[in-house]
């Protein structure tokens, strides 16, 4: 199973908001059980990441760069652009 970690500083309201979303979107495509999405803080990444395919971060700027996919969790907040950052998260897990 492949696995999309979303943080923020809390990893509570707004990283949840957003893997609420992903997770609809996954279904709607088919790939609820083929992808996981976990909401955590931002000081949790080190942990997570390890075993993270794609990053989705709620962070505007500033945050430290990974090995992994990363992406901006802000459109799936806003509503604009997700449907095009969503085809990107697709690709990058190898379902897009």
């Amino acid at each position: 199973m492949k696995t999309i970690i979303v943080a923020c500083g809390g990893g509570i309201a707004t990283s949840q908001t957003v893997a609420v979303k992903l997770e609809n979107l996954l279904a709607d495509r088919g790939l609820r059980g083929s992808v996981s999405v976990e909401a955590i803080n931002i000081n949790s990444i080190p942990t997570y990441i390890k075993s993270a395919d794609v990053y989705v971060s709620i962070a505007q700027h500033g945050e430290a760069q990974y090995d992994i996919p990363t992406f901006s969790g802000i459109p799936f907040l806003t509503g604009m652009g997700a449907e095009d950052e969503f085809a990107k998260i697709l690709t990058a897990l190898g379902e897009g």
